[in-house]
């Protein structure tokens, strides 16, 4: 069994040694002072919740006028401190610099406690004590690289060899750029240490998982774990500190039969390593796809965060699904490659993490999939052509990896990056035309925010070829026929937001012949579309953002595959997004309804509706004046004719009826609602989980010539069972 605590004999030493000058200082300090040692209360030096530093004094222009309340405009959400104010030096930006110092004080505790976080950079970013004109102690927060926390910890100094003495605190930000700032709060002279501290445990390999207790309000920690002299995992991890809100699981499987040693900074109560057990399945697994509020036929992850979908492709009869996630915790963080396959983009299995860090920081973020068929590349052959990705690596740049055994595991190329430049996210494609790779991938040059454009013949080496202004994040590129048109066909430049430009694409540039139009609106972002599929479909996924699940272990989901079309309109060419025509192989059980107005609408047409998950589809006649609401579980979908807008809660999209007619399409699942107006001329993704135990449809009309000609409801059935 394992042991809480058990140390190297160096740390153990080190242990003890703290130990040992602690209990000396609380000895000396009881011996110099009497009235110290019957005066057991706390003496608060600061606690910053006034609105000026009173008789502190400043420098610079880091600290501002007076105490922040919380987060500052452009910062990361602050978070740890007590009361409404802090000192947050993040005034005017990392670019600012200055010093908060303290008047006089006389030390009578042995231990100064206090809050503390922002930048780890010694003497620049710190909370130091100077005595006798030296300083004798200095903290920092705990970040140096990208990612990380603004939440403020508790630490500690022992100064019991100062008790008596007069001393100053001085809070330092002399550091510009990343973390070029320090947060500090509640500094109160204590007989307590309070704060955190190493500690370990060892355990022996037994079982295919480990099961991770996480609890969602705990501090963020830094969890290392040791196999002999190297370092097999590194995260952050809100480890349950007082409760268990739910386990997450790391395959551990080909560490079976190593020592592991878990490091981390704990409480010096917390039992959270204690609480880290092994087990052949994963954590819950009866109740697993069966949890209240799990989307029955959107995708999400077993455990854990999950956005932007990566790598999306089709092989040997198995569309592939990446996606940014953290297998650690419910927020965003840790950055890996999760992976899912599924025969036809609604029943998903997932599979093992796809792709993982390499080391703390250098997070895997999105980038895409190809199937290299005619093995330009080398890593594989032509009669067994290798599965090709790339992806960002936040601490190299863009990188590929490839794998020849159906997308199970991946194999790093070895002369990662292929591209280093100030940007992220590459997709890739084949240009026929060209008979050459290209790399769509996100770009920042003269502060602009960009896609650039590479090519190369083997995925390998990669020329810049040229670049485009105005799109932010996640590239798409491809091209697609004109429905209607014969031997028409535009190509497409999507950007993460959903805005997209049409144009020509000859393998070197894109040249625009539209102004950026939109299809999708709401909470959708970063979409991407398979790449190989057999029948030429054009199959988008999107991440549907802030589609959250709060009381559950897993958070956000994929929006409902679909399928884009160019057509003419009106208006010029427009993309159109559809479900998959798969959706349909759920269908459960139909209502239908014809011809309806206000009259027919006030009786109770829909109480034989009873399913929760739901595929709506209405055809209404409007005019000028008309209004069409529909109240799904609780959520309105409304037409307004007046305004020509489409809403779903608190999403709205421009739409003009056609011919007088509006189409609408809405599917319903436990986290959000998708509507599709006129074929898909617009879709709005909501993020709701919608009311149970409400009427599951009503529906109302206004104006003059408002009538629903076509009312049909498909109830669905889960992917999960």
């Amino acid at each position: 069994m394992s042991r809480q605590g058990l140390q190297p004999a160096t740390r153990s030493d080190q242990f003890l040694l703290s130990c040992r000058s602690a209990w000396i200082g609380l000895v000396l300090a009881f011996a110099g002072s009497v009235a110290i040692a019957q005066d057991r209360d706390d003496l608060v030096i600061a606690d910053f919740e006034g609105e000026t530093y009173g008789s502190w004094t400043t420098t610079g222009t880091a600290f501002g006028p007076g105490p922040a309340r919380g987060t500052l405009p452009g910062q990361m959400d602050v978070s740890g401190f007590q009361g409404s104010r802090l000192v947050n030096s993040f005034h005017g930006g990392d670019s600012s610099t200055g010093t908060l110092t303290s008047p006089s004080f006389i030390i009578k505790r042995p231990f100064l406690n206090f809050l503390i976080g922002g930048g780890k950079y010694p003497g620049k970013t710190s909370l130091e004590l100077v005595v006798d004109g030296s300083e004798v102690r200095s903290a920092t927060g705990p970040n140096d690289a990208p990612g990380g926390s603004e939440r403020l910890d508790w630490a500690s100094w022992d100064v019991a060899e100062f008790v008596g003495k007069p001393a100053v605190l001085r809070i330092v930000d002399q550091h510009q750029g990343g973390w070029g700032h320090i947060n500090v709060d509640q500094i109160v002279q204590s007989h307590r240490k309070q704060g955190i501290a190493p500690v370990c445990r060892e355990l022996v390999v037994n079982a295919r998982y480990l099961h991770l207790p996480v609890q969602r309000d705990a501090p963020v920690r830094k969890l290392k774990i040791v196999a002999g002299d190297q370092t097999v995992r590194e995260f952050d991890i809100r480890l349950a500190e007082k409760r268990v809100d739910f386990l997450v699981f790391d395959d551990v499987q080909t560490l079976r039969g190593k020592t592991l040693t878990f490091e981390t900074l704990l409480p010096h109560d917390a039992k959270s390593l204690e609480k880290i057990v092994q087990a052949d399945e994963l954590p819950d697994a009866k109740s697993l796809y069966r949890e209240a509020d799990r989307p029955q036929f959107h995708f999400t992850s077993r455990r854990g965060w999950l956005n932007d979908p990566n790598g999306l492709l089709w092989h040997e009869g198995e569309y592939h699904l990446f996606y940014q996630h953290n297998p650690y915790g419910w927020d965003w963080g840790n950055m890996h490659w999760g992976h899912a396959v599924s025969p036809d983009l609604l029943h998903w299995k997932e599979l093992p993490i796809a792709l993982s860090p390499q080391k703390y920081g250098d997070w895997c973020f999105s980038g895409s999939g190809v199937v290299d068929r005619k093995n330009s590349s080398g890593f594989g052959s032509e009669t067994a052509p290798p599965l090709v990705a790339a992806y960002t690596s936040t601490g190299r740049g863009e990188c590929i990896i490839y794998s020849n055994d159906r997308g199970r595991t991946w194999t790093e190329f070895a002369q990662n990056p292929v591209v280093t430049h100030q940007g992220r996210d590459p997709r890739l494609l084949f240009h026929e035309p060209t008979k050459r790779w290209v790399m769509a991938v996100y770009d920042e040059a003269d502060g602009k925010q960009a896609i650039a454009f590479h090519t190369s013949a083997d995925l390998k080496e990669w020329t810049f070829e040229s670049r485009i202004d105005g799109f932010y994040e996640c590239p798409d590129l491809f091209e697609l026929p004109v429905t209607g048109a014969d031997d028409q066909s535009r190509w497409v430049l999507y950007g993460a937001d959903g805005a997209y430009m049409l144009g020509r694409f000859d393998g070197h540039r894109f040249t625009p012949d539209s102004a950026k139009l939109r299809t999708w609106y709401g909470d959708f972002y970063a979409a991407q579309t398979f790449s190989d599929t057999p029948d030429r479909r054009r199959v988008q996924v999107g991440w549907g953002r802030d589609v959250s699940f709060p009381a559950m272990p897993f958070n956000q989901q994929m929006a409902i595959p679909s399928e884009l079309t160019l057509r003419t309109t009106d208006e010029g060419i427009r993309m159109f997004a559809r479900p998959v025509a798969e959706l349909a192989s759920l269908h459960s059980k139909h209502h239908a309804w014809r011809d309806l107005g206000s009259a027919e609408l006030g009786r109770d047409l829909f109480a034989a509706l009873t399913g929760e998950l739901l595929e709506i589809k209405a055809e209404a006649e409007v005019g000028p004046t008309s209004k069409l609401t529909l109240l799904v579980r609780g959520v309105p979908v409304v037409y307004d004719a007046s305004k020509n807008t489409l809403s779903c809660g608190k999403h709205s999209a421009p739409l003009a009826p056609n011919k007088g007619l509006v189409q609408l399409q809405i599917l319903v699942d436990r986290g959000s609602i998708e509507v599709f107006g006129n074929e898909g001329r617009v879709a709005i993704s909501l993020g709701v989980i919608p009311a149970k135990g409400v009427q599951t449809l009503s529906a109302s009309t206004e104006g003059e010539k408002t009538r629903i000609q076509l009312l049909e409801v498909d109830e669905l059935a889960s992917t999960w069972r």
